[in-house]
Formats: C-alpha cells, sequence, structure tokens
C-alpha cells in the first residue's frame, strides 16, 4: 500500500497531513509513503525528517499522487486538485461538504472515495480519529493567550510590594472541547473562571476545572450527537439577559458555541459590548460561522468603546507544530 501526503495551497494554511512520527508509524506496517516536497516545513517538519523515518519526497503533487491508494490532507481539496487524482485512490481529509458541493461534484465524478473528517461520529469508539475535537483543542489554548495578550492585566492574583493584584474574571461560553481547553488554559494561568452552556450536563466538567458555572434552567439541550440543540425564542432571550449581566465585570470573554452546518448563535449583543469595562476583550472562536458577538468581524480585530473583539479564524494553524501532530494521529 502507498499512502500520499500533499502540501496545503490553502493561504495561511501551515499544517501537514501527516508527521514524521506518522510516516515511521506507517513503515512499521509495510506501508509506502510519499511526502509532496516541503509539506510539512511550515510546520515545522523539514523534507530531511521525513526522509529519516523512510518517506521519499516528490516534488510536486502529482508525482507525490502516482500510484498512490490512500491521499493525506488537511484542509479540502480544490477541482483543480482533484485533477491530480485517480479512480479508486482515497482521499482522506476535511472537506466540508455542504459549503464546497462542486468539489464534491467533481470526486465523485473521478471516482475518488473521500472520508470527510470533521463528520466523524461524536461516538467513543471513534474520539481517536475525530479532528474536530483535536484541533478545538489547540484553539481554545490560543485563544486564550490571544485574550491575555489583547488585555493590559495580569492574569492571577499577585501580591507585591507595591500591594496586591486582583486576578482578572474571565467568562468561557460554550463548554465543548474547545470551551474546555479554555478554562484549562485560564486555571493554570491563575485566571477568575465563570463558565456557561445551555446543556446542564457539562456543568460538573466546568466546575472540575475550578470554574463558577452560570445555570439557566432550560432542560436538556444536548443532541445525540453532543452538540448543544437551539434554544427557543423565550430561552433564547432568558440567556441574554443572564449574559448581560455575567458581561460587565469580566475582564475577557472567550465564545465557542457553534452549531454543526448552521450560522453560530449569536451571544454577545452591541449593547453587552458597550456595558464592558473598556480596557476589556472578547474572543470569538466561531467568528467563521458567523461568530457569537454581534460586532465580530473574521479575521479582524475590532475595538468598540474601548472594548477589543478578536475574530481568530484557523486558530490551529497558527500552531502548526503540535496541531499537525495531532490531526497525523487522527489521520
Amino acid at each position: 500500500m502507498k499512502v500520499a501526503v500533499l502540501r496545503e495551497t490553502t493561504p495561511n494554511e501551515t499544517r501537514v497531513g501527516l508527521v514524521p512520527d506518522g510516516v515511521k508509524f506507517l513503515k512499521k506496517k509495510e506501508i509506502d509513503v510519499v511526502v509532496e516536497k516541503d509539506a510539512g516545513l511550515a510546520a515545522g517538519f523539514p523534507n530531511s525528517l521525513y526522509e529519516d523515518q523512510g518517506a521519499t519526497i516528490a516534488q510536486d503533487a502529482a508525482a507525490a499522487v502516482a500510484g498512490a491508494d490512500i491521499v493525506l490532507k488537511v484542509q479540502p481539496v480544490t477541482v483543480e486538485e482533484v485533477g491530480i487524482l485517480a479512480k479508486g485512490q482515497v482521499l482522506m481529509s476535511s472537506l466540508q461538504p455542504t459549503l464546497n458541493l462542486e468539489v464534491v461534484k467533481t470526486l465523485r465524478d473521478a471516482g475518488v472515495t473521500t472520508m470527510a473528517m470533521e463528520l466523524m461520529p461524536r461516538i467513543t469508539r471513534a474520539q481517536s480519529m475525530d479532528i474536530l475535537s483535536s484541533q478545538a483543542t489547540v484553539a481554545g489554548y490560543k485563544a486564550v493567550l490571544l485574550g491575555a495578550n489583547a488585555i493590559g492585566k495580569f492574569l492571577p492574583m499577585l501580591t507585591t510590594a507595591a500591594g496586591t493584584v486582583r486576578p482578572a474574571k474571565t467568562l468561557t461560553l460554550g463548554a465543548g472541547v474547545a470551551g474546555l481547553q479554555v478554562l484549562a488554559t485560564f486555571r493554570r494561568l491563575g485566571a477568575v473562571m465563570e463558565a456557561f452552556d445551555v446543556r446542564p450536563a457539562v456543568k460538573e466538567q466546568c466546575e472540575s476545572l475550578g470554574a463558577k458555572f452560570l445555570e439557566l434552567d432550560v432542560g436538556d439541550m444536548e443532541d445525540e450527537g453532543g452538540y448543544a440543540k437551539e434554544l427557543s425564542e423565550d430561552q433564547h432571550e432568558r440567556e441574554m439577559e443572564m449574559l448581560a449581566e455575567a458581561v460587565k465585570d469580566t475582564d475577557i470573554v472567550i465564545t465557542t458555541a457553534q452549531l454543526p452546518g448552521r450560522t453560530a448563535p449569536s451571544l454577545i449583543t452591541k449593547a453587552m459590548v458597550e456595558g464592558m469595562a473598556p480596557g476589556s476583550a472578547i474572543v470569538d472562536l466561531a467568528a467563521e460561522t458567523g461568530g457569537n458577538c454581534e460586532l465580530t468581524e473574521a479575521g479582524e480585530t475590532v475595538e468598540h468603546n474601548g472594548v477589543k473583539i478578536l475574530g481568530p479564524v484557523n486558530l490551529a494553524a497558527t500552531m502548526p507544530f503540535h496541531a499537525s501532530m495531532i490531526f497525523s494521529k487522527n489521520l
């Protein structure tokens, strides 16, 4: 069997689908690996590291996939990239099929079997293959660093000769994989934490990480896939009232709430932002799907009434070394 690893062509994508340790693992199973030249360079894995583990370096994508059984990537292929794939090959990557219908049709017509890794079911047996969870871990960690950098305050309480500095107060909205990693990172940095999720079942997880859980009586709001259900209009109104109070004296708000295949729910209004103290910050991890904050602009930092609203995109690609390591494990 032969596995091909392609270099990413999406702008600002620095990850790679297979790291050198992955090559070592596959070689032990007598699987040949061909890596497109410089595929791992941006992630900190030069060609020599792949060669040291037994991989062959191909000069371009077409040469890499020639004769391959399985092709590995991070981002979805383009219609043009499908042209180098052959009938019967298996492509493993993210796909986002509802957003890339033309690509899906082209793959179908080319006879390429495609595994959309982001659609891995949320079951115990599939956890080791879940790219959404692995990359959300990276995003949650980096979001805290961005938030800490955006405010002019220490996160932990410090006792100094010049007096005591109070710890920063933080609020995390959404307690999925990204949200729980946010809490774990805030805890390491010594911040005071509050957290909210419409799923009461995650209360214990938040509290185990040291956060105060904000409760809203809306019943069981978790679907069969483990994701949060959409609230009714009345439930959403009560949620917004509670959040308006919660954000007033918060230094960093990190929002992670998303609905699979849909626009992200709006949680932080313009009026709420105006009620926050100047110098505070919001890091919106749902920026790519519309944002949880009304003022979020994907890929931009907006300042309103002294409050910074960060809308980072593809955060995992800003930490490509470890993001690639765990993505490689998933594949």
